[in-house]
């Protein structure tokens, strides 16, 4: 899958680690992730997905800090929730929504098929052992879209490895390396100056 990862991925892994000002960061990519997905949507369709996308976004932010804890490096740890949020898209039948086409679903989850298997995550139980115990919110599916086989924001060709693309455009394959100097004040929901508004969900 092709990702960005830039100041605010690094600045986003070290705050949502952190204790007290996770919470804060974790609610903030929620709204984000959730906006952006959203807006992919038809927008006939758009509020009567909001309520579930918050709730499932909210459940991969632990996938996420479960998978820094594995060992997986951040971009990989990023792309497991965001395949999380595709097998999702396609079991509802969301095809505006998807990232990648949908006959590249399977390569992906093989590359992470013994943390998929771990939690108990497949393509139609998207969140296994990280669903809430009071569920998530219901959204109606649309499984003619996925008939339709327009699947206009997915990115096909990129099912063998994370690709990242940092702040100059570069494309580099596998997660780049952590800086050092991270201040975790360029995290969503933690700036005051509203910059954090300019952070991507992928």
């Amino acid at each position: 899958m092709k990702l960005r990862q830039n100041v605010r991925h690094w600045a986003a892994k070290r705050a949502l680690t952190t204790p007290v000002l996770g919470g804060v960061v974790n609610d903030k990519l929620v709204d984000l992730h959730t906006r952006v997905f959203a807006e992919k949507a038809p927008e006939s369709r758009r509020e009567e997905r909001r309520d579930h996308l918050d709730d499932f976004f909210d459940a991969t932010m632990d996938t996420y800090v479960a998978a820094l804890d594995a060992g997986y490096p951040e971009a990989e740890a990023r792309e497991i929730t965001h395949l999380q949020a595709n097998f999702d898209f396609f079991e509802h039948g969301w095809a505006s929504m998807m990232e990648i086409p949908a006959d590249e679903l399977e390569a992906h989850y093989r590359r992470y098929e013994s943390f998929f298997r771990e939690y108990g995550i497949t393509i139609d139980d998207p969140l296994g052992e990280f669903r809430p115990a009071d569920g998530v919110a219901d959204a109606p599916a649309t499984p003619e879209a996925l008939d339709d086989g327009v699947f206009e924001n997915a990115v096909a060709g990129f099912a063998d490895d994370v690709y990242v693309e940092d702040e100059d455009g570069d494309l580099q394959q596998g997660s780049a390396t952590e800086p050092d100097d991270v201040d975790v004040s360029r995290a969503p929901g933690v700036s005051a100056d509203g910059t954090d508004d300019e952070a991507s969900a992928d």
